[in-house]
């Protein structure tokens, strides 16, 4: 499985760490930066990967910030994005089960190390689930496109 990495600078320092969990866990990973601390806009960085991930399908991403929401914003901005901001193994498992999310999201500063590789294993180890679920998400791409929810 390919990722596609990148962060601003509030989510630089974290960056090695959690490159090294994806590549011990078997999965490549591409690194679009940035390539240091120094201030960036996350929302340039968010674009990046999320463009990323649709040039190269079955693809996945992982972004960070300091906190992940701005950077979860800013990927779901781009149609067929569907960025999760999560927090725990939970809510990384069950974006993949039930939204299948093609982007994890989360904050250097909310999650420590030990959560973040557990975020990383569950989203990596868990397929799609289909079913009503497809239904849900096929709403959602439309929203994405003008659509509604109904």
């Amino acid at each position: 499985m390919k990722f596609y990495i990148a962060t601003d600078h509030a989510g630089y320092a974290i960056k090695a760490y959690v490159k090294e969990v994806v590549t011990d866990l078997g999965h490549e990973i591409i690194d679009l930066g940035p390539d240091s601390a120094d201030r960036v806009d996350y929302p340039d960085y968010a674009k990046k990967c999320a463009q990323a991930v649709l040039e190269d399908k079955g693809s996945f991403g992982i972004l960070i910030c300091g906190t992940g929401i701005g950077i979860s914003i800013s990927a779901n901005k781009v149609p067929g994005i569907r960025a999760a901001l999560c927090h725990d193994h939970y809510t990384a498992k069950f974006t993949r089960l039930h939204n299948d999310a093609n982007i994890l999201c989360f904050g250097e500063r909310v999650v420590g190390k030990g959560v973040i590789a557990d975020m990383i294993e569950a989203f990596a180890n868990t397929e799609f689930e289909g079913g009503r679920h497809a239904e849900r998400v096929a709403k959602i791409e439309g929203c994405a496109f003008g659509g509604d929810l109904g």
